[in-house]
């Protein structure tokens, strides 16, 4: 067989094979990407020439179209139609696959398929000098995982080593974002982990038939600590506030936040073997955290301002009276958020300050601290917390119910990523 036929063949292949995903959601590709184009033969069939292109930054459809083949004016007509199909131009991203669709003996297209979100296809048709657009939803199955890692360096690469060979790569960041999520009074991720601690986690995952995943709700984790265990259940109580509880069913919900910044904002790039704050704390009178400037600041309890200025090496600096004669510190900002100032009120959660290098900072940090009847403690020792309102004695059997069935789901002998049911 001469190799420019099987070259041919396989390319007839390879666009059959793409043109039937046209109807469901692959990965969004990078967003470099040349265009490329391939011609589809089936037997008894016209040839089909099939173009694959993405939207550029700051590009619109008209010139992709028009790159694609499509005149000036037809080009036109396939915008005004995509945008009678509800298509909102403003909010299309950059890195949008698209898909052109022509018979071969017609340079013309005469569909054009956009992918314009993970779920969301919009097609759309010419027949003579119009075009028409119709919208398609792509069906999700949901099922529910176990995730089981053990911790070498941090929860992103242990995520990462349990789940590579059946979760994306943005799906596993997302359950470890979640998990964090879940365990964000009780544990702060990037300094309470250590080498050997082990996680197990219960969540729903969806897939669409491409292969597209997201993860949904975390129904059942644990974590072991050091040798203890932290087990954490979803469940909906009809008097105690926050979605999950520990075994003993207190809320996982607490007085105080272990971290003052959120996880998934100073860990975003997933799998990072040189994890920015686990490679940049030190402990002295406090803990600094490593992170970008501008990242937000959190209050890690509710609590009054005491504090809001400029605090010689600290630079800019905001101190928060809480209960129980705490105070916590935040040093090196870069500036304060809108209404945080010496006297107002402040919630736990709510976005204070922004991270900077103002005052003694070599570099972007957050310098936290920890005050105990005015002595500096070390932040991990002051936060621990036992949890927070019990579940009622009226809702005690059903949380017994729940939590057995979950923590059962959760007890798979194996490590990574196992599936256990689907609906």
């Amino acid at each position: 067989m001469k190799p420019g036929f099987v070259r041919v063949a396989l390319y007839s292949l390879v666009a059959l094979a793409l043109a039937g995903a046209l109807r469901f959601t692959p990965p969004l590709p990078d967003p470099e990407r040349k265009p490329a184009e391939v011609f589809a033969v089936q037997a008894g069939q016209p040839a089909w020439k099939l173009r694959f292109d993405t939207l550029g930054k700051g590009e619109s459809l008209q010139s992709l179209f028009k790159r694609g083949g499509l005149t000036e004016a037809s080009a036109v007509r396939a915008v005004q139609a995509a945008a009678s199909a509800s298509l909102d131009q403003r909010r299309i991203p950059s890195g949008m696959p698209v898909t052109l669709k022509s018979q071969a003996a017609d340079s013309s297209p005469s569909e054009i398929t956009l992918q314009v979100a993970i779920d969301r296809l919009l097609h759309l048709h010419r027949s003579g000098d119009a075009w028409v657009g119709q919208e398609e939803r792509v069906p999700w199955t949901t099922d529910t995982i176990v995730v089981v890692g053990t911790i070498v360096s941090n929860l992103y690469d242990a995520m990462d080593a349990s789940g590579k060979r059946d979760l994306p790569d943005g799906a596993r960041q997302q359950l470890a974002w979640s998990l964090a999520d879940v365990y964000e009074y009780r544990v702060d991720m990037s300094r309470d982990l250590q080498k050997g601690d082990e996680f197990r986690v219960l969540a729903e995952r969806s897939v669409t038939p491409a292969g597209a995943v997201r993860i949904g709700k975390i129904v059942a984790a644990a974590f072991k600590l050091s040798g203890s265990v932290i087990e954490a259940i979803h469940f909906a109580s009809r008097s105690v506030s926050g979605e999950y509880f520990d075994q003993t069913g207190k809320s996982m919900r607490a007085a105080f936040l272990r971290a003052p910044l959120e996880f998934r904002r100073i860990s975003s790039v997933f799998g990072g073997r040189e994890h920015p704050v686990l490679g940049g704390w030190r402990m002295h009178k406090g803990t600094d955290y490593a992170a970008n400037t501008g990242t937000p600041v959190r209050a890690i309890g509710d609590g009054v301002v005491v504090r809001e200025g400029w605090g010689s090496g600290y630079g800019n600096v905001v101190e928060i009276r809480h209960r129980n004669g705490f105070v916590t510190r935040y040093g090196h900002l870069s500036r304060f958020a809108s209404g945080v100032h010496t006297g107002s009120r402040v919630s736990i959660g709510q976005t204070i300050a922004f991270v900077g290098s103002t005052g003694l900072a070599t570099g972007p940090h957050l310098h936290f601290e920890v005050l105990v009847n005015g002595q500096q403690r070390d932040p991990r020792v002051a936060l621990r917390s036992a949890g927070g309102d019990p579940i009622p004695t009226a809702e005690r059997d059903e949380f017994g119910r729940v939590k057995d069935q979950l923590i059962a789901s959760l007890d798979t002998p194996t490590s990574g990523v196992t599936k256990l049911a689907q609906r």
